[in-house]
């Protein structure tokens, strides 16, 4: 799983004023200065950064749910995963854009998402997987000692000839494209609202959604904190607030 930054606007200080232009008030940042040493000796380092009572505001908003003041900021990715992944990213519709590569357009070689563990089916719940490695030795027994993971790179190969192939003879991309499997890979811009990113990431980073997506989630905290350290934290720490 795949996430790229590409673009974002606003700030921590963008939050603040959304909120605080209800009161026709707007706030500032602090800066400080510090001295650093750099390769061509001592300089003067200028930092921003929140007054704390614009820190103890931004809490409070996300504490009490008051979520318009983090739909300003926006932050754009390009996204690559599988396509059983993209169709649940796809689920998060309000507060995104997405615009996904088109295979009616292209037709050059798809790859193939594979997993390095295959999970066993979870026995507590209707949907998920246990945190248990799947035992193979079953189906290895009935498969001539052919691992799930070998199986399953036969069949896209297969898919991928019959794909090749049709393009060949002249099918149309949009049509031949439906013998491609849900493991190959798509790719996506995505733009968001902070407060989007967050919903999606509180929802995606839970321990019982799919793991491929947990690992996406990964990304887009790994991405987004830094450019928002205040509100995101705020949004999705549950021991900041």
């Amino acid at each position: 799983m795949e996430a790229t930054y590409i673009d974002h606007s606003g700030s921590d200080l963008t939050v603040v004023n959304a909120a605080r232009v209800s009161f026709s008030k707007e706030s500032s940042w602090e800066f400080t200065n510090e001295w650093v040493e750099t390769p061509y000796g001592t300089a003067i380092d200028q930092r921003r950064s929140l007054k704390a009572s614009d820190e103890r505001l931004i809490k409070y908003l996300a504490r009490h749910n008051h979520w318009t003041p983090f739909g300003h900021p926006s932050i754009t990715l390009r996204e690559r995963v599988p396509i059983f992944v993209a169709r649940q990213r796809f689920k998060h519709v309000v507060g995104f854009v997405y615009n996904e590569v088109s295979r009616r357009y292209v037709d050059d070689t798809p790859e193939f998402y594979t997993p390095d563990v295959w999970r066993a089916r979870a026995e507590n719940r209707k949907q998920g997987s246990s945190d248990e490695p799947l035992d193979q030795v079953l189906y290895q027994r009935m498969h001539g000692d052919r691992t799930i993971t070998e199986s399953v790179e036969r069949l896209n190969e297969h898919a991928l000839t019959l794909y090749k192939d049709m393009l060949d003879h002249g099918v149309a991309p949009e049509q031949a494209r439906m013998v491609l499997p849900q493991s190959m890979y798509s790719e996506y811009y995505v733009t968001g609202s902070l407060a989007a990113f967050a919903r999606a990431y509180n929802l995606r980073s839970d321990d019982h959604a799919q793991q491929e997506i947990q690992d996406l989630a990964i990304h887009w905290d790994t991405i987004i904190r830094p450019l928002f350290p205040v509100s995101w934290a705020a949004l999705v720490d549950k021991e900041t607030n």
